[in-house]
C-alpha cells in the first residue's frame, strides 16, 4: 500500500493519533467499561457496579467521547487553517474506539509514522507511561511490536508530543478560563475579591507522585509551577491578588494506601470553618469536562459548597478553546522539527523546563514505585 505523503511543515509524520482514555456511551458499557480500566486488579462485578454509579446518574453515559470528538474535530481545522494536511486518527485505551481500531486505521490509511497527543497535559505514570504501554501491549497482541527501536512497530512507528502542562496555549486557556469564572461568581452574587481559587486535579497514590519526577518536577510539582502561574495572571487581569491553592479529586484504591491530598470537599470544610464564602473551582488538571468533573465538581463539590453556604462557580477546562488548540497543533510542528533534528526552541511558561519529548528509560514508573516489566513506546528504549 502507497503512504500518505506529509505536508512538509509535519516531516517526518503522515498522520496524528489522538490518544485517549475512553469512556462508556450507555449503561449496558459502564461495567465493561470499569472492567477494562481495572483489568488484573481482581475486582468483583457488584463493586464496579457500585462504583458504576456515578456513570448511572448521568445515563450511563461519559462525555469524554463527544468531547474527543470535537477535540479531533478542533484539530483538523486548526491544521487545515495553516494548510496541513496531517490525517488525525482517535483512539483510546479503555473503550472503543480501541488502540487496536486507531492503529488499524492508521495502517489503512498507509501512515509509516505517526505521533501521538495523548488527552493528559502531565507526566506520571497514569498520565503519560501507561498510555505508551497500553500501545506497547496492542501493539505486541498483533504481532507488530518491534522491539530494536524506539518507533517500536513494524507498521506504523509512533512518537509522541510532551507533557505540555508548561506549555503557553495550555496556560492561556486556563487562565481564560478562570477569569470568566470569577465573572461568573460576580454574576452569583459572590465577592470575587474575597473569593479563593481552588485548583483541582486527578489524585494520585504518593508512590506515583515519588515515581513521576521528570526534570526535577513531580506530579503535583507541576500543577503548583502552572496554577503560580495562572493565578497571577488571573489577578493582572482582574485588577486584585488572588489566593489559591491546589486541591485533588477521584481518589480511589485502599484507604490504607496513601494518595495525594487535601481533596477538595475536605478543603472545602476547612476554608468554610475559617470563614471563606466564596470560591471559584479550576479543574486545571484535567483537559475536558468528562466524568470526573461533571461528578466530582459540578455535583459533589458544588454540593459541598452549597451545603456549606458558600457561593462556588466551577471554571472551564481548556476543552477546544483557541489558545488551546492552536498551542497543541504547535506542539506537533516541535516534535516534528525535533525529529527531523532541527534545534527547536521549546516553549514554555513557568518556571519549569520543557519535558523530555523522548522519554527517559524508566521514567514515571508504576503506581507502586517498581519497575514495569511492560514495554513503552516513545522512549529512549522500546523495552525500558
Amino acid at each position: 500500500m502507497p503512504g500518505l505523503t506529509p505536508s512538509a511543515p509535519v516531516l517526518p509524520y503522515d498522520a496524528l493519533l489522538l490518544y485517549s482514555f475512553g469512556g462508556p456511551n450507555e449503561p449496558a458499557d459502564v461495567v465493561p467499561f470499569l472492567r477494562n480500566v481495572t483489568a488484573g486488579k481482581g475486582i468483583p462485578d457488584a463493586r464496579l457496579e457500585e462504583v458504576g454509579e456515578h456513570y448511572y446518574g448521568f445515563g450511563g453515559k461519559s462525555p469524554i467521547n463527544e468531547q474527543n470528538l470535537a477535540l479531533k474535530a478542533a484539530l483538523e481545522a486548526e491544521l487545515a487553517r495553516r494548510g496541513i494536511d496531517l490525517p488525525v486518527v482517535w483512539g483510546n485505551r479503555n473503550w472503543a474506539p480501541y488502540t487496536a481500531d486507531a492503529v488499524g486505521e492508521l495502517e489503512a490509511l498507509g501512515a509509516q509514522r505517526a505521533v501521538a497527543l495523548v488527552t493528559s497535559a502531565y507526566s506520571s505514570y497514569s498520565g503519560c507511561r501507561q498510555y505508551r504501554e497500553d500501545l506497547a501491549v496492542v501493539l505486541d497482541g498483533m504481532g507488530k511490536l518491534d522491539r530494536t527501536g524506539p518507533g517500536g512497530s513494524t507498521t506504523v512507528r509512533f512518537d509522541k508530543v510532551r507533557s505540555y502542562f508548561n506549555h503557553p496555549g495550555f496556560a492561556e486557556a486556563n487562565t481564560d478560563a478562570v477569569v470568566e469564572g470569577f465573572e461568573a461568581l460576580a454574576e452569583k452574587g459572590g465577592d470575587p475579591r474575597a473569593a479563593r481559587l481552588v485548583f483541582v486535579t486527578h489524585s494520585i497514590p504518593d508512590t506515583m507522585e515519588a515515581a513521576s519526577k521528570v526534570s526535577g518536577a513531580s506530579y503535583s510539582a507541576q500543577h503548583l509551577d502552572l496554577a503560580a502561574l495562572v493565578a497571577a495572571r488571573v489577578g493582572e487581569r482582574l485588577g486584585h491578588d488572588v489566593g489559591w491553592e491546589l486541591a485533588y479529586c477521584s481518589r480511589s484504591g485502599p484507604p490504607s494506601q496513601p494518595w495525594l491530598e487535601p481533596d477538595v470537599n475536605d478543603l472545602l470544610e476547612e476554608r468554610a470553618g475559617e470563614g471563606l464564602r466564596d470560591v471559584v473551582l479550576s479543574p486545571i488538571g484535567f483537559v475536558s469536562d468528562h466524568m470526573e468533573v461533571a461528578y466530582d465538581l459540578d455535583t459533589e463539590a458544588i454540593q459541598t459548597a452549597a451545603r456549606l453556604g458558600m457561593t462556588a462557580v466551577r471554571a472551564g477546562t481548556v476543552g477546544t478553546r483557541e489558545p488551546f488548540v492552536r498551542g497543541l497543533v504547535d506542539l506537533v510542528l516541535e516534535r516534528a522539527a525535533l525529529a527531523r533534528g532541527e534545534e527547536v526552541d521549546e516553549a514554555t511558561v513557568g518556571g519549569l523546563p520543557a519535558f523530555r519529548s523522548v522519554c527517559a528509560p524508566g521514567c514515571c514508573l508504576r503506581r507502586d514505585g517498581e519497575p514495569s516489566d511492560v514495554p513503552a513506546l516513545c522512549g529512549a528504549d522500546v523495552s525500558a
